[in-house]
């Protein structure tokens, strides 16, 4: 069963509140708040401040620019289960990986290569 338009953005949007409920939390140690930390630290202060008005922003507003760099599934089963978040204009190679479960909840949030 092929997933439909409806379908994936209801779960892209799903993946981001994810995302945000996670943020700064034990259990998200290794998904976005390892990428937000890490990127932060790695990438120049002239791209925060193009991107979001200034040069230090709070780490919980980098999560407000992500964008959906590819989601993808098994076909056969419930068509799209993987959804890939990074940063705008390819600064890197890194992405906020959203997975889904079979009954459509979010079962695991990490930060992927």
């Amino acid at each position: 069963m092929t997933a439909t338009r409806d379908e994936i953005e209801r779960r892209e949007k799903s993946a981001r509140d994810a995302i945000k409920r996670a943020f700064g939390t034990n259990e998200d140690e290794y998904g976005a708040t390892l990428f937000v930390s890490h990127h932060l630290k790695e990438i120049e202060e002239s791209y925060w401040q193009k991107h979001l008005g200034t040069a230090n922003p709070e780490p919980s507003r980098v999560l407000d620019i992500l964008e959906l760099r590819s989601h993808w599934g098994d076909e056969e089963d419930d068509g799209i289960d993987t959804f890939d978040f990074t940063l705008p204009e390819s600064i890197t190679q890194y992405v906020i990986s959203v997975r889904f479960g079979e009954m459509g909840q979010v079962e695991q949030i990490t930060m992927e290569s």
